[in-house]
């Protein structure tokens, strides 16, 4: 039993609910037993939070992990010839590339208050060995809650697609792995700490029959569908060009709309769009960071929240948006809602919403994770605050969303430590580092595993 004593509580629930002196227990079941004002009187390990912000762990909804050994590459650059950039680099992935690149990635996103993360991995070299049990691996040594989709890529070049012939797979072979994923590694139960997603890469790079087909995988076997849309103009042209439609109503079409998917970005969608996205249940993965770094737009995340479109948070591969801090990614999300409709567009606590429920309910986990929550599992973040940084601001969720990215004294996933006064528990931030600078460098060289 750990009991947490003295911290500001930001439970995130439906009444958000705030405690300025409170408690919060995680019992030895990894669930949380108690919450609310002052001390408890629970026995446990206790934790002396004074000066701290108690918050639910955050959850990022879009990333793609092998991409933190490509960091810093195609600066200044659109979507599209960011992308032709670097899939030939891809094209040289193996497992233990992935595996090193995946460890920095999710190391640093536990540092930044990530307790849950998915990943979306669509790169599969022939030669490149098992990529997706590299990263799994690694979130498993890591501890952190993980949601990797097996995601595909069947439009080349030369059948009018973006990616070179080289990175995409056999229509068939695709779905084929995508269930032997499922097979061998999704856990349906509400405590599980790896479910599969099914994850086809993006209109421009996946055949309509992948599409379709892969929306049928996924419901058979009862899962969640993930992929990008409605990113850039130039996929907006893309799909007027290709479909004779916008990217939401070829969504449709093809069966990629409901409440078991969520879209990455969301960037261009018009009044009916949004409308659609809404009524239909179906979630935005917002990537405001990655979204500046590429010039691709601002998401209009006002108005997707207001139609009752689920939307959480997600700081996107680190090859477009090299700081990964899923922290700072609320500052970020508040920052560009208001650059949108100004400063009553979204406030400090909306901005944690999304970071917490908002990508639970994208996720699918939203009875068991992203609130605070008699039952619910313990996943939870303690935040330093009272620091240079951060003094002088007495509002806690304030100082965490406006202020600079803070430190986690304690990150929890199901009552266990993975992050403790600053520094990673169950892995060596060097040795990480070390492991991603070989890793870059083999891939930027194009070296063979040893």
């Amino acid at each position: 039993m750990i009991v947490i004593e003295n911290a500001t509580i930001a439970t995130v629930d439906a009444n958000a609910t705030e405690y300025t002196n409170g408690h919060v227990v995680v019992g030895d079941d990894g669930r949380i037993a108690a919450v609310g004002p002052g001390r408890s009187e629970l026995p446990g390990t206790r934790i002396d939070a004074t000066g701290n912000l108690v918050t639910p762990g955050l959850i990022n909804t879009h990333h793609h992990l092998y991409q933190w050994a490509t960091r810093g590459l195609a600066l200044d650059e659109t979507l599209f010839g960011w992308l032709t950039t670097l899939y030939p680099i891809w094209g040289r992935l193996d497992a233990e590339i992935v595996g090193a690149a995946a460890g920095a990635g999710l190391g640093w996103l536990a540092l930044s208050g990530c307790t849950t993360t998915m990943d979306h991995h669509y790169v599969f070299p022939r030669d490149g060995g098992d990529v997706l049990e590299a990263e799994i691996l690694a979130a498993r040594k890591l501890g952190l809650r993980f949601h990797p989709t097996r995601g595909s890529m069947d439009l080349s070049r030369k059948d009018g697609g973006l990616p070179p012939d080289h990175v995409v797979e056999d229509t068939d072979e695709a779905l084929a792995a995508t269930e032997a994923a499922i097979d061998r590694w999704h856990d349906p139960s509400p405590e599980a700490m790896l479910q599969i997603a099914v994850a086809p890469c993006s209109p421009f790079s996946v055949t309509t029959r992948l599409m379709e087909e892969a929306a049928t995988l996924a419901r058979r076997r009862g899962v969640r569908l993930h992929t990008h849309l409605a990113e850039t103009d130039d996929e907006e042209e893309f799909c007027r060009k290709q479909f004779g439609c916008t990217p939401v109503e070829y969504a449709e079409r093809v069966g990629w709309l409901g409440d078991d998917v969520w879209l990455a970005h969301g960037v261009h969608l018009d009044d009916p769009a949004i409308a659609r996205l809404g009524a239909t249940g179906t979630g935005v993965a917002h990537c405001p960071s990655s979204n500046a770094r590429l010039g691709a737009g601002m998401a209009r995340v006002r108005e997707l929240v207001d139609s009752g479109v689920p939307v959480g948070l997600g700081v996107d591969g680190a090859a477009s948006q090299e700081v990964s801090h899923l922290g700072a990614e609320l500052r970020q999300a508040l920052y560009t809602a208001r650059m949108r409709g100004g400063p009553g567009a979204m406030d400090a606590r909306e901005a944690l919403r999304l970071g917490t429920m908002g990508g639970a309910r994208c996720l699918g986990r939203q009875e068991h994770l992203g609130s605070i929550e008699v039952g619910k599992l313990g996943d939870l973040v303690m935040w330093k605050l009272d620091g240079l940084g951060h003094d002088g601001i007495d509002d806690k969720v304030a100082a965490l969303v406006f202020g600079p990215p803070a430190r986690v004294e304690l990150a929890l996933v199901g009552g266990k430590p993975v992050v403790e006064r600053g520094e990673l528990v169950n892995a060596d931030e060097e040795t990480l580092t070390l492991e991603a600078r070989r890793a870059h460098r083999r891939l930027m060289n194009g070296e063979t595993s040893l």
